[in-house]
């Protein structure tokens, strides 16, 4: 086992403009995370992943900075960011930050000075290019809707953004600006800091002579990005003990083995989107298709074993950019409860490092808001504008922003059920609170000891106690079985069986099948129930077969 305490760790993902605001002012901020740091604790997070707290415009919600090392004035100040890093480190915890490093914004002082003149130093920092026969460079679309060049008057070019216009992507070709890039990674190293979430940084390279392709997917995996990335862990990651994991698009498990292999000198882990894609119809995320179980497993355990001994997972079932899990793939009515529970069962029992998002833990939802006006992220709002051009009516476009917009996942965390804006703040917030609040908070998740939070803290408790569940080997049971879940995790001489029913009716629980035969022997009599997200215990104990109530997960010990 190659043992790293990045393998053995939880990660909670915090969106800072809406966990917690200090000062009445409607948007979350670094104090606010501090007054938390304690709930953080209690939960048994080991990592914090701050999404973007630099000083930014906030076109794209922090995702454009304009200066890297200084903090945005509605978070606070660096002092404020130092004590919150040190009141982590003080209860045992770590911090990782965002690095958003393929775009930066167009009011960064690199962008300000490039776009003044063609033989500005600062000029080839990022894409330019005159254009062809008066259109566009090529047919590129932005990720935010649009194409994914503007045009600038000052010099009569156009310059590449893949996403907002705001957003104009660094030039990865200039020495120059990879330097620049590594002092500012090292100035925060030296902070103190445990590591970098890379935003999108498989897109960093961009194909030579910029080819047409529709949405820019040829800048995706590019030609140069491994020789990129692995110049960055030479410069400035192999010189920290700190963990990285690359948010990468559209990457195969042969791609991740690439980015995260064990003798590659790039990262720790990648984010994978394939499991992401599984609702998506041919038009992309927004109009969607129903998900089947067995494609489910099958992307999971392909990625479970394609990678077995040649790169770490992450494991992820939801974050800022995607609805919230229980409303996607488990029932977010009447068995919220137990259908977040299963769901987080599997997220911690499976090897890689398990991500959770804000909220996740206390079984937030997706939220339905009355009209378009009460949204406030750019993608959801410039799909809405574009669909509507397209001929889609505002009812459809509006039940698909229901399923999958990234407001879904910003709404303001719901800390308890009796302030008006559930006690995030006492102003009013930046984005409006689920109207669910008074039976969905932490106040009430911590009263309870049937509550999903604390379901949360016993599996993240099991997973430090059994050492099978972080490094065991993976191996699938009845694939086919489009209504159960079922897999082993095996350590040397210690086997564990997880089991989750994925649907809101009873079902059955067979493992007796030819292949299962070398591993059912007299250690499956003696099994051991570790967790089960029921208040009861199941009556029967024989492993072999079992009787599933609606969500229901359980996890034995064999051996």
């Amino acid at each position: 086992m190659d043992k790293k305490w990045w393998k053995e760790s939880v990660v909670y993902q915090i969106y800072p403009s809406s966990f917690m605001d200090s000062n009445g002012d409607g948007i979350g901020d670094l104090r606010g995370i501090i007054s938390k740091l304690d709930y953080l604790k209690t939960l048994g997070a080991d990592v914090i992943w701050l999404c973007p707290v630099y000083e930014s415009p906030n076109d794209d919600n922090g995702y454009d900075i304009s200066n890297y090392q200084s903090i945005m004035d509605s978070f606070g100040t660096m002092r404020d960011w130092e004590e919150l890093l040190d009141g982590l480190h003080t209860r045992g915890m770590k911090l990782i930050m965002d690095l958003v490093v393929n775009h930066s914004s167009d009011e960064h002082h690199w962008f300000v000075e490039s776009r003044k003149s063609k033989d500005n130093p600062y000029r080839d920092y990022y894409i330019w290019h005159p254009g062809k026969e008066g259109e566009a460079p090529n047919d590129w679309g932005s990720f935010f809707s649009g194409p994914a060049w503007e045009y600038d008057d000052a010099t009569g070019e156009y310059y590449l953004h893949m996403f907002s216009k705001k957003q104009p992507d660094l030039n990865w070709e200039n020495p120059k600006v990879r330097r620049e890039v590594y002092d500012m990674m090292t100035w925060w190293l030296d902070k103190g800091i445990d590591g970098f979430r890379m935003d999108v940084i498989n897109m960093i390279s961009k194909p030579p002579g910029l080819p047409d392709g529709a949405d820019g997917g040829t800048c995706i995996n590019g030609p140069r990005v491994h020789e990129f990335l692995q110049e960055m862990n030479r410069e400035v990651l192999s010189k920290y003990d700190i963990m990285t994991v690359g948010e990468t698009l559209d990457v195969t498990p042969e791609d991740a083995a690439l980015f995260a292999g064990t003798d590659r000198g790039e990262l720790s882990m990648v984010f994978q989107f394939e499991l992401m894609g599984i609702d998506s119809g041919s038009d992309g995320k927004w109009w969607g298709k129903p998900w089947k179980l067995t494609d489910f497993k099958q992307i999971f355990s392909k990625w479970q074993t394609d990678l077995e001994g040649k790169a770490w997972n992450s494991i992820y079932l939801n974050n800022h950019d995607q609805p919230r899990l229980v409303s996607r793939f488990g029932n977010d009515r009447e068995y919220r409860n137990v259908s977040a529970k299963m769901l987080a069962t599997l997220l911690h029992t499976l090897q890689g490092t398990p991500y959770i998002y804000q909220g996740e833990e206390i079984g937030m939802t997706n939220v339905r808001f009355k009209t378009i006006d009460e949204y406030r992220d750019i993608e959801t709002l410039n799909m809405y504008k574009e669909y509507l051009e397209k001929g889609r009516t505002p009812e459809e476009i509006m039940e698909a922003i229901y399923a999958k917009g990234r407001d879904n996942a910003r709404t303001p965390m719901q800390w308890n059920g009796s302030s008006p804006h559930a006690g995030f703040t006492t102003g009013t917030p930046w984005l409006a609170i689920n109207p669910n609040y008074q039976d969905i908070n932490v106040e009430q998740a911590l009263a309870d000891d049937n509550s999903i939070f604390h379901y949360y803290r016993q599996l993240i408790e099991l997973r430090k106690q059994h050492e099978v569940i972080v490094y065991g080997r993976y191996e699938l049971i009845n694939a086919d079985d489009e209504q159960v879940y079922a897999y082993t995790r095996t350590l040397g001489q210690e086997q564990l069986l997880v089991v989750l029913n994925f649907y809101d009716q009873p079902t059955r629980f067979d493992w007796t099948t030819p292949e299962a035969s070398p591993i059912l022997s007299e250690k499956t009599q003696a099994a051991k129930l570790l967790i089960v997200n029921y208040d009861d215990v199941p009556a029967d104990a024989d492993v072999r077969s079992m009787d599933l109530r609606p969500y229901e997960a359980r996890v034995y010990k064999l051996s």
